[in-house]
């Protein structure tokens, strides 16, 4: 896949204490195998679904060790000026824009309302090699507290319109790219426990749902929600056992009628 417009979500990857327990667990529920991991680049190995690079596990580096969480990266042409813009706007920049071998220059950040991200400028890496099938990135959701911090953050760094669905159980907008709808924001119920911060959900392709969730629940994952039908696909929510949150969708299995989805002003 060629360099992605940028906001697009180009990347996902997570820190595990664990990691040959990280690389049983979603080669299993996932499908995925893994490269070598370089030990150049503190250990960082590539996972591939079908032989395309889909993700990455990476050990802690001394003194980062803390919960996993997957972080998801947004695609931009100079990771300088995005960082800047995040600044700008009320974000929270956790890693300067640091240059990775050949391979792109990256930030780490946080937005106003605390969900964790990067930012990528691709290099000889332009991201995800396979999006939308089994074992590759989907899709993806900011869950938040605070939805107007998110609202206006996001669009203000990136080059987004929003569209916001018209649902009166749930507060949910998209975030696109001219007709290309790239990523979700989910304002969190009293569902989420309230120590759970704001973070960026997420999700992977797989054939089957029920069955991702089976062997994900039998391998010491958690199931958060789900798995339910909806128009965009057959989806659930889950933990794993390190405690990295992320949701596996069957697209094929559609159910119900789109949501009304209206363009915010």
């Amino acid at each position: 896949m060629a360099v992605q417009p940028e906001g697009t979500p180009c990347w996902a990857d997570a820190m595990f204490g664990d990691l040959e327990g990280a690389k049983s667990f979603y080669g299993d529920v996932l499908g995925w195998t893994f490269g070598e991991s370089s030990s150049e680049y503190g250990n960082y190995t590539q996972a591939y679904a079908d032989g395309k690079a889909v993700a990455a596990v990476v050990p802690p580096m001394p003194g980062q060790e803390g919960p996993s969480q997957w972080c998801l990266y947004f695609a931009s042409p100079d990771a300088a000026a995005t960082a800047a813009k995040i600044r700008e706007n009320g974000g929270e920049l956790l890693m300067e824009p640091m240059q990775v071998g050949e391979f792109g220059t990256m930030c780490l950040a946080r937005e106003p309302s605390g969900a964790v991200f990067g930012v990528w400028q691709a290099g000889a890496h332009e991201g995800f090699e396979a999006t939308a099938v089994p074992g590759a990135y989907c899709w993806a959701e900011v869950f938040t507290r605070e939805p107007e911090k998110t609202d206006a953050f996001f669009p203000a760094v990136f080059p987004y319109t929003a569209k916001q669905i018209h649902d009166e159980a749930i507060d949910f907008r998209m975030f696109n790219l001219g007709d290309q709808t790239v990523v979700g924001r989910m304002k969190m119920t009293d569902d989420f426990p309230p120590e759970v911060p704001s973070y960026i959900n997420v999700y992977f392709t797989v054939d089957n749902c029920d069955d991702a969730v089976a062997k994900a629940t039998k391998l010491g994952g958690v199931l958060r929600f789900g798995p339910m039908d909806s128009p965009f696909g057959r989806f659930a929510a889950i933990s794993d056992p390190q405690g990295a949150n992320f949701s596996v969708i069957d697209i094929t299995t559609t159910s119900g009628d789109m949501p009304n989805i209206k363009d915010v002003p």
